[in-house]
């Protein structure tokens, strides 16, 4: 191999600052491993900090190159790290968490970070579940739901919401999907939702109230944020619990306090989903094997070519994507 395949983000900007260039052959140091990118990872995420809207958040700056997490076979390990490694298939997460270093055939990673992936698992599905499914897992079990409670999925058929759909009903939940467009609800429904509503109608959260008997749900996981959260928030059951996490409709759902307090409602932000690379590491490792055994199962609505990755961002922001969007080298 001549060279190595890079996207990278000359400065902040649109989706045509994504550029592929080839950088030399990578080598692994001392406690690392270089891994054959089988597939990268892309969020919404990925989209703000090219643009330049996630300073605040990111430390990343130009050039660099984006996507935080990649699966794919490690061809080889630096002094110290296990040779046994080589050849097996992994998830790992790159540039320490800070979203970038993924887009590319290869990337050298710290080997105290490799997570096997098994082997009645597809690395193209483990990928798919590196990011979103291990912050689906994190925020299905700090929700804490219980059978027959009343689940409320707001942006249903993302990457994430596809697996809390699966997660709540696997628990004995009755399952509220919001989306919009009626592919995105059948989408939904058929991934085992009991009602679907589309937020994109001005009363949406009345329709939530409805259908639940005029509680409310009593969990609500808001993937969307901007006025559909905030919508989101007024479905919440008094004594409810809602993680109000998403940003891709402009920025995070802004809910009051004092509305919160007199309803008794906890609510969580983007800051309580944060995991360390230890935790990230730990959670991966169950979420890789309830995929494997047929347990949860991604949905990967898309790919696109790694040389094509302004494609696939534009498509992201464009919100013409369902499920997860994946960068195939």
């Amino acid at each position: 191999m001549v060279g190595v395949l890079v996207i990278e983000v000359e400065e902040f900007g649109g989706p045509e600052v994504l550029v592929p260039r080839e950088v030399p052959d990578l080598e692994a140091g001392a406690g690392e491993a270089v891994v054959k990118v089988t597939a990268a990872d892309t969020l919404f995420v990925d989209t703000q900090i090219r643009s330049g809207r996630a300073q605040e958040f990111f430390g990343v700056k130009p050039p660099y190159v984006p996507g935080g997490a990649v699966s794919g076979e490690v061809v080889s390990v630096g002094e110290g790290v296990d040779p046994a490694w080589i050849g097996r298939g992994i998830i790992a997460y790159t540039g320490d968490l800070e979203g970038h270093g993924g887009y590319a055939e290869q990337v050298v990673v710290a080997a105290c970070g490799l997570v096997p992936v098994p082997g009645d698992l597809g690395l193209r599905e483990a990928a798919a579940l590196v990011h979103d499914g291990v912050s689906a897992y994190g925020l299905f079990e700090r929700a804490e739901i219980k059978p027959r409670d009343r689940v409320l999925v707001v942006g249903a058929t993302g990457g994430a919401g596809v697996l809390l759909i699966q997660l709540a009903r696997a628990r004995g939940a009755t399952v509220i999907a919001a989306a919009r467009e009626q592919r995105k609800l059948c989408l939904a429904r058929g991934l085992g939702a009991d009602i679907v509503v589309d937020y994109s109608e001005p009363d949406w959260a009345e329709h939530v109230r409805d259908a639940t008997g005029g509680a409310g749900a009593r969990v609500v996981l808001d993937g969307v944020g901007g006025e559909i959260g905030k919508a989101a928030f007024d479905a919440v059951a008094s004594g409810g619990w809602m993680s109000a996490h998403g940003s891709p409709t402009g920025g995070f759902s802004v809910i009051d306090p004092e509305e919160a307090v007199r309803r008794q409602v906890t609510v969580q932000g983007i800051g309580d989903m944060q995991m360390g690379l230890g935790e990230r590491k730990r959670a991966a490792a169950p979420v890789l094997e309830e995929a494997a055994a047929g347990r949860l199962r991604p949905l990967i609505g898309q790919t696109f070519p790694l040389e094509r990755a302004t494609e696939a961002h534009a498509a992201i922001e464009g919100r013409a994507v369902i499920g997860k969007t994946l960068l195939i080298p």
